[in-house]
């Protein structure tokens, strides 16, 4: 199979490129980003053939099966239908897109092309989830409550690895779109009642810095999810899973029981990292032709929960 990865530079195109290189029968043909510098550097140490700054540059290569997309927000349900339509199997970063209008187009294009298009919805992918996600699809757990933390500090566009970002992050279309799927992915159901708040907008950054967000499934499971960007401490997203029978706490690849004993994941995958996972899943699915877990398609709901609730902030 072979790959290119989009935003290479970046945070998480770095992470793709790790995770990739332990998967085997990948390889990594062309590498794309906005620094070209970089890229040649990244092309040299990886030992990658192609690089560019132009998207187009590596979707017009014989050597690309598929593409993943970290790039910024605001490009990927664009570079994503680019991706389809010029024939290249396509996994976008969450979220695949930043409104409801261009997520349907993804949909509507995938569906079109029949080729593979994926969301990276990683929280489906961490074994923390994924051993909830079992339990809860045996009968053995039954959720009756989630409550979300996701906490930053931020004040100016910065990645998670300190470096400066030339796009606006987003509390709602990016962060809470990881637990709004999560959420409903746990629970097998779409939320059928939504209700959100959020705090002043940055003067500088034009975005809201702190958001409350509240769901809940017709089967009656909630999902409270506090949102900050304004927290100056622990940082990170905490999951507070009350079940029927017992309370579960996962912090990233890492579960705790309500006693804060941990929870052995080792037989709950072939890694304990997110990312490699979400990307055997990816080119599990292409070589098998089937539809991947986190589809577009799967996660198109979650991008109607999203704006349903951005309709209540104009409330």
């Amino acid at each position: 199979m072979k790959i290119c990865v989009a935003g290479a530079s970046g945070a998480f195109g770095t992470k793709h490129l790790d995770a990739l290189g332990a998967i085997d029968d990948v390889l990594i043909t062309s590498i794309v980003g906005a620094d070209l510098d970089s890229l040649k550097d990244i092309a040299a140490e990886r030992n990658i053939p192609h690089y560019s700054t132009d998207l187009a540059d590596a979707l017009a290569c014989d050597d690309v099966d598929a593409v993943i997309l970290a790039t910024p927000t605001q490009l990927h349900a664009q570079q994503a239908i680019q991706c389809l339509e010029a024939g290249k199997h396509v996994m976008v970063e969450i979220p695949m897109a930043d409104n409801i209008e261009d997520a349907r187009r993804l949909v509507e294009v995938q569906q079109r092309t029949g080729l593979v298009a994926m969301a990276g919805h990683t929280r489906r992918f961490n074994p923390s989830h994924q051993w909830i996600h079992n339990k809860v699809v045996a009968g053995e757990l039954k959720i009756q409550q989630m409550d979300v933390q996701t906490y930053f500090f931020r004040r100016t566009n910065k990645n998670a690895l300190g470096q400066p970002r030339t796009w606006t992050d987003h509390l709602l279309w990016h962060h809470a779109c990881h637990t709004v799927d999560l959420f409903q992915y746990q629970t097998g159901e779409t939320a059928c009642k939504v209700q959100g708040m959020q705090g002043p907008e940055h003067p500088e950054l034009g975005i809201a810095m702190d958001m409350s967000i509240g769901m809940q499934v017709p089967g009656g499971a909630l999902c409270t999810l506090s949102l900050s960007f304004n927290n100056d401490g622990p940082l990170g997203t905490f999951f507070r899973y009350i079940c029927d029978n017992g309370t579960y706490i996962a912090r990233y690849d890492d579960l705790f029981d309500g006693y804060d004993n941990k929870i052995d994941l080792s037989d709950v995958a072939i890694s304990d990292n997110g990312i490699e996972l979400q990307d055997r899943e990816f080119i599990s699915a292409i070589l098998q032709g089937r539809e991947p877990n986190s589809s577009v398609a799967q996660c198109l709901p979650a991008m109607e929960t999203l704006y349903q609730i951005e309709q209540c902030f104009n409330r």
